[in-house]
């Protein structure tokens, strides 16, 4: 209500849309809510604010601490995954040898993976939500996905909630600016890099944030550095390349990047195919792999994040294999789970993609891969679904029950954007933080949350991929 009232009255008054969007792009980079922008090639790099709506975006108040709440127990559940070999070479097999992953991707993952596990383990991950209003009554929690590798945005999302607090009070909305919450994602995030960091236990070793090429978000990241260099733990930005000329292993596999110890490597990159240009980077993976530095991810939960393992677990007897005589625990987390459905060869998978050409427009197809903007729709599922369905490259995808959101009016602000008032689908993601050192788990936490917001007019596409921006929940 609230939200609807300003829009009227900024439809109303163009010259306050202008003035409030131009708070909301000053609130945002004295707050440090920034991204890096290429202008070309042989140009000065430039800040400008990062994509982000004019307003708070609606969001039930109960969905959303439900979503808090079952976070706790998707970490429990990655962990587990990603220490059974068992469950994720059966899960996993023929997926990653299907042609649709690639095979070099595919059998480059496994012939990373050992047959021994980590001691210290790290986790950072962020389960995606979008709330369900297909059918009559109060719209439901359905998850979309869990980001086991460079979950991003806890960054500038901690950072958010100054923006919108002072844009409602700018429009007069004192009183409803106090029900955006505090979010000190980047603080969570560090604190769980912290205590691996700690367990390692050698205060002259580094954090090594191992990131691409050219980094737009990088602002993103310089937060959760921040929040390290706090703890007086000193971090160090790697790509590849450097790990390959320079990394080495001493005797007792400690890692050692330009002759300085590495205690922990956070992975932003290195999740999609294209991120691996040369033999030499996946040589320098497997380097890392090898060593006694903490991965965030190690290979066992960057294979637990796949679409695939999504898919098994909502199998029935699935979720019970990982939580014996927890029955209310598998309740909490099977209620997020939206229709899930295997392409697998045989009859099941034939059936699904019976049921998916018959009615496409109820269902949504999904490549492993990351980013956004590689999830299929409509025409274009049924294209490829026609393409693929007599071969195994069918089993590169799933398929998933396309969710109906309700839609939200907001205005997007976007660098060299129109303003204009627009109908809007928003995504909940809730951040996730464990350490595990043997098998204790000495920590396991909701980190925080992040709230994005895209045209409806986009069927599918986040932050990275320019379709989504950056939102704050007001709950209702």
């Amino acid at each position: 209500f609230v939200v609807k009232r300003i829009l009227k009255d900024t439809m109303a008054n163009a010259m306050l849309v202008k003035d409030l969007a131009e708070v909301a792009k000053d609130t945002a980079l004295l707050h440090g809510v920034q991204i890096r922008v290429h202008e070309s090639p042989n140009s000065s790099e430039v800040v400008t604010y990062a994509p982000i709506t004019l307003f708070p975006s609606p969001v039930p108040k109960s969905a959303f601490y439900q979503a808090l709440a079952v976070q706790v127990h998707y970490n429990t559940l990655v962990d587990k995954i990603s220490q059974d070999a068992d469950f994720l070479q059966k899960a996993l097999a023929r997926y990653l040898r299907s042609s649709g992953l690639s095979l070099t991707w595919g059998s480059q993952l496994i012939s990373l993976w050992f047959p021994h596990f980590p001691s210290i383990v790290l986790g950072l991950n962020r389960s995606d939500y979008m709330l369900d209003q297909k059918n009559e009554g109060c719209p439901t929690l359905k998850q979309i996905e869990i980001n086991t590798f460079a979950a991003s945005f806890a960054g500038l999302t901690s950072h958010t909630p100054h923006v919108h607090r002072h844009i409602l009070k700018v429009a007069g909305c004192v009183e409803e600016s106090q029900r955006i919450l505090d979010n000190n994602s980047a603080a969570g995030l560090a604190e769980a890099i912290a205590k691996a960091w700690e367990l390692y236990g050698s205060k002259r070793a580094i954090v090594m944030f191992l990131v691409e090429e050219n980094q737009i978000n990088i602002f993103d990241q310089r937060c959760i550095e921040n929040e390290l260099w706090k703890r007086n733990i000193s971090t160090k930005r790697k790509r590849f390349r450097d790990v390959s000329k320079t990394g080495s292993l001493d005797p007792d596999r400690k890692l050692f990047v330009d002759g300085q110890e590495v205690a922990v490597v956070y992975f932003r990159n290195g999740y999609m195919p294209q991120n691996y240009q040369s033999e030499q980077d996946w040589q320098a993976r497997l380097l890392m792999e090898r060593s006694l530095a903490v991965k965030c991810p190690d290979i066992g939960t960057h294979l637990a994040g796949t679409k695939k393992v999504q898919q098994v677990l909502s199998q029935p007897g699935v979720l019970e294999k990982f939580f014996p005589e927890q029955p209310q625990v598998v309740e909490q987390i099977r209620s997020t789970f939206a229709g899930l459905y295997t392409l697998d060869m045989g009859p099941e998978g034939d059936k699904t993609i019976e049921m998916a050409l018959r009615t496409p427009g109820l269902f949504v197809l999904k490549p492993q891969r990351e980013g956004g903007g590689n999830n299929l729709y409509g025409a274009e599922l049924q294209q490829v679904l026609q393409e693929v369905k007599g071969s195994e490259e069918r089993m590169a995808y799933i398929l998933m029950d396309k969710i109906h959101p309700t839609p939200v009016q907001n205005i997007l602000l976007k660098r060299d954007a129109p303003l204009k008032i627009s109908t809007c689908l928003c995504e909940l993601g809730v951040f996730g933080t464990y350490v595990r050192k043997g098998r204790e788990m000495v920590l396991n936490k909701c980190a925080g949350h992040l709230l994005r917001t895209k045209s409806s007019e986009h069927a599918d596409g986040g932050v990275a991929a320019g379709v989504a921006v950056l939102d704050n929940p007001l709950l209702l």
